[in-house]
């Protein structure tokens, strides 16, 4: 397993299957015991990143469980850490811990595993398909979709939406440019980001295969969101040397800094606080109506931060479908540390 990035040789891409779905794909593992998965792909560890894309470890992980439970069960909620950082050069084991069956309830713990060594744990809650009972008889209620400039419910892009750049189209979903919502001098905790994003070609794997596709993409950006209501510098170089650059390198940070709603000129950060160090160390999910997830449909994520503090920063997140269904909340704490300005050399005296 020393530097392989799976357990077994990779299959080819199968043509059939959205992206996601090949990236996401586990295989199991029967031959080392019950309940072990590994991960059939090499996972993607993002540029400049400690450990790999914390999204395909959530997702990996609700698809592990999903396979130890019958079909008419689905997650509700799961509630993970990340322990350790991922390597994309090793392969990752999945096992899974069946803690309860109940008649409406399940619930699985699954730790990911490289080199014996526990990176992520999730414990997960699957219920039965309408076992809340009749549609009349329940308490319902659900945050509305989020108005527009215009004062309407938000609309989705069209289908045929190509306002990509070239250098954003590599991953499996695809994404608007994130808006940051608030006035300009408005204090962090009032201010929200909203995007529109969808996974790319059309999902075959049926429910599951939607549900574990949000769980994706619901990492991406998220603990992000305090950089962008702080307006924080994030790239590996000082803003003060951005013009420094090379011209392809400055055209590519002029359009990643766009697209994450930043601002239309990278220049304008010069004298802004920079971003030290920042990681997620948890992650939670509520999959509040998982019947309808259709991943590959544009969905709007919705990101807000309730409160940052003492090297930490929390941020929520609501992702609706294209007709305004809640589907999801989502919850993330991060580490969000500021570089430190080093403390003053003493002067020394030359008297004794």
């Amino acid at each position: 397993m020393t530097d392989r990035p799976t357990l077994l040789r990779p299959p080819p891409a199968d043509p059939n299957k959205s992206p996601i779905e090949n990236v996401l794909e586990v295989t199991e593992l029967a031959v080392l015991g019950p309940n072990i998965f590994t991960n059939t792909r090499r996972p993607w560890h993002p540029p400049g990143a400690r450990g790999i894309y914390g999204g395909t470890v959530i997702a990996m992980c609700i698809a592990a469980a999903q396979r130890t439970l019958p079909d008419d069960f689905l997650v509700h909620s799961c509630h993970c850490y990340f322990l350790l950082a991922g390597s994309s050069e090793l392969p990752i084991l999945f096992h899974v811990e069946q803690v309860r069956d109940g008649r409406s309830f399940a619930t699985r713990t699954v730790q990911a595993r490289q080199r014996g060594r526990c990176i992520f744990t999730m414990t997960a809650s699957f219920v039965r398909e309408a076992s809340g009972g009749e549609p009349g008889s329940q308490v319902t209620h659900s945050s509305p979709m989020p108005l527009g400039e215009d004062g309407l419910p938000m609309r989705p892009p069209p289908d045929d939406y190509s306002e990509e750049s070239e250098i954003l189209r590599q991953g499996p979903f695809q994404g608007t440019k994130i808006e940051v919502v608030g006035r300009d001098g408005a204090e962090p905790g009032t201010k929200k980001t909203r995007q529109w994003i969808r996974a790319r070609g059309k999902i075959s794997g049926g429910l599951p295969a939607h549900i574990e596709a949000l769980a994706y993409v619901s990492d991406s950006y998220f603990i992000g969101t305090i950089t962008r209501i702080h307006k924080l510098w994030r790239y590996p170089f000082k803003a003060e040397d951005y013009e420094k650059l090379p011209e392809d390198m400055q055209a590519r940070v002029k359009t990643l800094h766009r697209y994450e709603g930043m601002g239309d000129d990278p220049r304008e950060m010069v004298g802004r606080p920079a971003i030290g160090m920042m990681v997620s160390l948890d992650h939670t999910i509520y999959f509040h109506e998982p019947k309808k997830v259709r991943a590959d449909e544009w969905m709007l994520s919705e990101m807000e931060s309730p409160w940052a503090g003492d090297g930490r920063g929390v941020v929520m997140q609501k992702i609706f479908s294209k007709d305004g269904t809640l589907l999801a909340t989502c919850v993330q704490e991060g580490l969000v540390r500021l570089q430190q300005q080093p403390p003053p050399k003493e002067r020394k005296d030359s008297k004794l």
